[in-house]
């Protein structure tokens, strides 16, 4: 129980990489941004990460029938492509800060930071992850995005952007690293 609670805890803080990025590089750009706006943009952000997983690993779900014998190496390689995604965007030094003002700004920028939430949860499903195991992974999802992005944005006057990148470094990592594990677990 507690290495799936670890699982889940770095699933969850590798997918909200980007979101902790977004929201540290943007609360720079964003001077003196409330305090009571935070909390709102944080559960915009986690319910959108949330959500866009769940539906990623209930669409893999219809197709894990069709192709399951091929579904480990199809979820490893949507993990690698992920992971490998945030890793070259973090060499690459690709700017992350988004206006998150107004309801819009935010939705757009909490749906650009969880795409990869979408194309994790095809993956788990193509990994045969059980449904207990999923709801715990979308619980952290949410929490651990939530959590990230109010960090960021307490945090990102005062550090800047310095650990975006770090943090897309080592959330592509634990990505391929997911993928890695699903595809031995199929062999």
């Amino acid at each position: 129980m507690l290495l799936s609670i670890v699982e889940s805890l770095l699933l969850a803080a590798s997918l909200c990489a980007d979101c902790f990025a977004v929201s540290t590089c943007s609360s720079v750009t964003l001077k003196g941004i409330s305090r009571r706006k935070i909390l709102p943009i944080a559960f915009v952000f986690g319910v959108v990460q949330t959500a866009l997983m769940a539906l990623g690993w209930l669409f893999g779900d219809i197709f894990v029938g069709h192709i399951h014998k091929v579904a480990s190496l199809i979820g490893f390689l949507l993990l690698l492509y992920v992971g490998g995604s945030m890793i070259l965007g973090a060499v690459k030094n690709e700017d992350e800060s988004r206006d998150l003002n107004g309801l819009k700004n935010v939705i757009i920028g909490a749906v650009a930071t969880s795409i990869d939430a979408f194309t994790v949860g095809i993956s788990l499903s193509m990994g045969l992850v059980p449904t207990g195991k999923m709801m715990m992974n979308l619980a952290a999802v949410f929490i651990v995005t939530m959590l990230s992005v109010i960090g960021g944005m307490f945090g990102g006057q005062r550090i800047g952007c310095r650990f975006g990148r770090p943090a897309e470094l080592i959330g592509g990592s634990v990505l391929i690293l997911i993928g890695l594990n699903i595809l031995l677990g199929f062999i």
